[in-house]
Order: C-alpha cells, then structure tokens, then sequence
C-alpha cells in the first residue's frame, strides 16, 4: 500500500535547490496526499504499525471533505503513534472514522530543515486544510 502512495514524491534524485525546483517538488507531493484515491490511504488504528517510520510530509483526509491537515515529520509512524489532535477534531466534528486516513509523501532529504519548512508551508498555502491553525505567510 505505502509503495504506491509514495512513488511520486520519490522519483526526484535530490533536494530542490531554488524556488522553481521547490515549487515543482511541492506540487508532487502536493499530488501524492490529495489526489491518491482514499481508498489506498492509510486507515485509522491505534498501533499505526503499519506506517513507515520515515520522514514525510502527510495529510488527514475525509473522504468526502478532502484534506483536514498537512504537516511534516521526521517519522511518519512516530507522528501518528502518540495520537494527533487533527483525530480529535475530526471526532468532535463527528466525522466517522472510517471516513478519515492518512496519505503521505516521503522526504528522502530531511537534512536541510529550512527547505522543509519552505515545502510544507507551499503546500498549506495552495490547500488551507481546516485543521491548520496556522497558515505561513510567503516569504
């Protein structure tokens, strides 16, 4: 399941080193979390085991609503595993559970934490998830 939903943010060799190549890494991923059909997204557990435990930039997802929440982490599997309060938002928006997952892009380039911050924050401007209290402003 992760293979395919991943595919697409990994098919760049290296880390986008101006704006353009930023933009263009940004909208693939930016394709991979809304666009892979819901049903290939991850499920909600308790465990998350099955979600790598690599960096990624992920997404909530409603099946019907679109995107909840975007954000980045150095484990996708340890985000998750500790709970997330975009679960709980969802609950007390009554959404059933089995109408929200999880879908990801995996960063192979963590390293360079500034240009991180410059992807995720791309992708929430072009999107404004709900869940997203916090929007960046451009640079």
């Amino acid at each position: 399941m992760w293979e395919h939903i991943f595919c697409a943010s990994n098919s760049l060799a290296s880390m986008p080193t101006n704006d353009s190549e930023l933009q263009i890494y940004a909208r693939r991923i930016l394709d991979v979390i809304a666009f892979t059909p819901f049903e290939q997204c991850q499920p909600l557990s308790r465990e998350f085991d099955s979600i790598p435990a690599r960096p990624g930039i992920y997404a909530i997802r409603h099946k019907t609503d679109g995107l909840l929440y975007i954000g980045k982490t150095k484990s996708l599997r340890g985000r998750f595993s500790g709970g997330h309060k975009a679960f709980l938002w969802a609950w007390l928006d009554k959404y059933n559970d089995e109408d929200v997952r999880i879908a990801a892009g995996f960063i192979s380039h963590w390293g360079n934490s500034a240009l991180l911050l410059e992807l995720e924050a791309i992708i929430l401007r072009a999107t404004e998830p709900p869940y997203n209290v916090q929007i960046p402003t451009e640079r």
